[in-house]
């Protein structure tokens, strides 16, 4: 482009001269010195006017061709997304989960049976908990493995194999049979589901009880517990004991005045 807008830009300022020289040699008596000198500068003018608005035409096309450039870069990152990276142990997980919730989401609209739609409901919600947790809780992660290499896979499977016999349109006792089989594992695959989604809540339940055994530790000694400055119940009792012992030794004081010397 470079060498394009270079030709262009120098032709245009000749072809300029040349058509003012020709016209000049009309109009102009050339053989006369100030019908030359007049000529020339007509031509110089002229070239440098054509000069200028080529080099401008080049720099607007330039400029136009940059912003669709730009533009259809941004259409492309707006389409195409680039994904965040959350470490090698990490990404695995969120796209093998987003995988399994896309064949859940394309099941759910294939089977018809309003129950087992939302068993399939169910096991996308909590689906999604477990493989966001990887984020959340790295250390899940070896949990989170194998819910994700053997628990969904599984689930998956039967799920299909459910689709395909439910779009078979026929009634048969084999098919009843295992179709009504697959419909109740789902409850028993929403309870473990749910049970794997609770433990890996472990480790964070352990750490909040810390949390909290160390904060208590710190407020009640810098006596700032709820058995002390913050009981109020506590303080008037704190009160009133002081002046007891208050009074008491000015009882005591003025027994030892009235004593006889």
């Amino acid at each position: 482009m470079g060498n394009r807008r270079g030709r262009g830009g120098f032709l245009a300022p000749m072809y300029v001269f040349a058509i003012i020289w020709l016209f000049s040699a009309i109009c102009f008596p050339l053989y006369e010195v100030w019908g030359i000198l007049l000529t020339l500068g007509l031509c110089a003018a002229g070239a440098f006017i054509a000069g200028k608005a080529s080099a401008k035409r080049a720099m607007k096309k330039e400029r136009e061709a940059a912003e669709a450039a730009a533009a259809k870069a941004a259409e492309e990152a707006r389409k195409h997304p680039k994904k965040k990276s959350y470490g090698p142990e990490i990404d695995p997980i969120l796209e093998e989960g987003n995988k399994a919730l896309s064949e859940m989401g394309r099941l759910y609209m294939s089977i018809k049976d309003p129950e087992v739609r939302s068993k399939i409901n169910e096991i996308m919600r909590i689906t999604d908990k477990i493989t966001q947790d990887a984020i959340d809780d790295p250390k899940d992660i070896p949990q989170i493995k194998k819910f994700m290499n053997y628990y969904l896979p599984t689930t998956l499977k039967l799920l299909n194999a459910y689709d395909r016999m439910s779009s078979l349109g026929i009634e048969g006792e084999n098919l009843d049979k295992s179709m009504k089989n697959i419909n109740e594992m789902l409850d028993a695959a929403i309870e473990a589901y749910k049970k794997r989604l609770d433990s890996l809540f472990a480790n964070q339940a352990l750490d909040i009880e810390t949390d909290i055994e160390v904060m208590n530790t710190m407020l009640a000694r810098e006596g700032l517990s709820a058995d002390n400055e913050f009981d109020l119940s506590a303080q008037a009792k704190k009160i009133e004991r002081e002046q007891q012992m208050q009074g008491q030794v000015q009882q005591a004081q003025g027994q030892v005045r009235q004593m006889p010397q």
